[in-house]
């Protein structure tokens, strides 16, 4: 009787220890879940760019200001508004995406004067920086996700009289003006609903001698 029991606690012992190792040898060969950067968040260097540019027209239309909060990215859709933190200093800035760039090996962004100062980048001119998305680009109701511009104007007579000779062939043209503290232009412009069709109406445009600048978002 005595002998029967205890061959039962020494087999019950041995297939709670057989269980256990098959756990334990389960969960060290279960491949670990990997911790994916965000695609929100991207790392890298920054510069930034001031004077020589200002009152240019900017990648997306708009007429480029130093001492506005903006800055160029290569890939990020125009109007997405992400922070910028030094990571030297801690330092942080909104800014919102009106251009492209920078076209240098090893940089992710170039900000406005404005911004750079705000995290004391002016000086050295380059420094790591972390970038995080905050609010990705949104169309207002009714508003063609390309357009293609045909000519910006500080004078409206300018515009009327290109927007009056586009007219007959695209019928969609507008003028839409764009004001800056110091200076108004009047744009030309051609909605497209699609990436097809705005390069559509680029080769058209083209081909009769226009100089047209195919822009996202606007």
């Amino acid at each position: 009787m005595t002998t029967s029991r205890s061959a039962h606690v020494r087999r019950a012992a041995a297939l709670l220890g057989l269980a256990a190792f098959c756990f334990l040898s389960a969960a060290a060969c279960r491949p670990r879940p990997r911790s994916l950067p965000s695609p929100d968040v991207q790392t890298g260097v920054a510069s930034w760019y001031g004077g020589e540019f200002h009152g240019r027209t900017t990648s997306n239309g708009e007429i480029y200001n130093m001492h506005d909060l903006t800055a160029a990215h290569r890939t990020l859709p125009f109007g997405t508004v992400v922070a910028v933190t030094n990571m030297q200093n801690g330092r942080s800035v909104t800014v919102r995406i009106n251009d492209r760039g920078p076209f240098v090996a090893g940089r992710i962004i170039d900000l406005s004067y404005a911004a750079a100062r705000l995290i004391d980048l002016v000086g050295p001119g380059t420094a790591a920086v972390r970038l995080e998305i905050i609010r990705e680009a949104v169309l207002p109701p009714g508003t063609s996700r390309f357009s293609l511009q045909a000519g910006a104007f500080t004078l409206r007579e300018n515009a009327e009289r290109l927007a009056a000779e586009l007219k007959p062939g695209f019928p969609g043209v507008m003028i839409q003006m764009f004001q800056t503290p110091s200076q108004v232009y009047y744009r030309v412009r051609i909605p497209a609903d699609t990436l097809e069709q705005a390069q559509e109406l680029a080769g058209r445009l083209s081909r009769l001698g226009y100089d047209v600048v195919l822009l996202e978002g606007r």
